[in-house]
């Protein structure tokens, strides 16, 4: 492929605040589906919608995204998912905080899968208020060969039984659902919106639902089962959890740990996720 080691420890920073719009809004974009919070106390996984990447339009490429070179390595495979992560919340937030984003590029890795190359990319977060550190987040980035170059085969879906788990949400995954989330989160990757880019190009079933919020359901889902937010989350995608369909957030706990799934229709494991209080 090539060496893109020069984008390891780059880093940048934002700032935004928690207004109560944006409270607003992602509770009348997640209800009834959110744990209970006190006043003045934001939800969990509201940090994804703060201080978002917000490059010009003639700046961005094919995929809707910001075009690669940038803050992000210009890896050579068109096609991009949000892997996975990892959450450690410290003194959370709060309505009213200024809130900074330090984010910083940990490394650059290529892999060779089932179904032909991937380029992982993990990037640091760090989220801080006037309290202090409030969330320490890894997040890992997939990068994958185009539809249609893909070689070898795909590994048999995961399947899992909800009735092993405590509680079940039922989320409709609406195109308006979708949307709306795209735009708190100002996410331009097109196939979340745009269903003739979603199948033709990237080769998908349908519009495809964002990681980051499935992860956000789990996390609200752990918190509503452990009475308080998970100290540290732990969230793996398995397989993409596409549109127009009801899906199973599922959740149970062991102890004093969390584990939960997100299931599409036919029972396919798309998201597995862990929690400790």
């Amino acid at each position: 492929m090539t060496d893109l080691t020069a984008w390891i420890g780059r880093t940048r920073e934002a700032s935004d605040l928690v207004t109560p719009r944006l409270l607003a809004e992602f509770r009348a974009t997640f209800a009834p589906h959110l744990a209970p919070v006190s006043d003045g106390i934001a939800p969990p996984a509201l940090h994804w919608c703060l201080a978002p990447e917000t490059p010009p339009a003639d700046a961005l490429g094919p995929d809707g995204h910001a075009a690669k070179g940038g803050f992000l390595p210009p890896v050579p495979l068109p096609r991009r998912m949000w892997a996975g992560g990892e959450i450690e919340t410290g003194s959370g937030l709060r309505a009213g905080d200024a809130v900074t984003r330090t984010e910083t590029v940990r490394d650059v890795a290529f892999k060779s899968g089932r179904s032909g190359s991937l380029c992982f990319v993990t990037v640091d977060h760090t989220v801080a208020t006037g309290r202090g550190v409030a969330i320490r987040e890894r997040q890992d980035i997939v990068y994958r060969e185009a539809a249609g170059a893909q070689t070898g085969t795909s590994a048999a879906p995961e399947r899992d039984d909800p009735e092993a788990y405590a509680a079940i949400w039922d989320v409709s995954a609406t195109p308006t659902l979708l949307f709306r989330y795209s735009a708190m989160t100002f996410n331009g990757h097109r196939f979340h919106y745009d269903q003739p880019y979603a199948t033709r190009v990237e080769g998908y079933a349908d519009l495809v639902v964002h990681g980051p919020m499935q992860a956000t359901l789990l996390m609200n889902l752990a918190a509503t089962l452990l009475g308080h937010g998970p100290r540290k989350f732990v969230y793996r995608g398995v397989s993409p959890m596409t549109a127009n369909q009801i899906f199973r957030v599922c959740g149970r706990v062991c102890g004093t740990v969390f584990e939960g799934v997100t299931l599409d229709a036919a029972g396919h494991v798309c998201m597995r996720a862990r929690g400790d209080a």
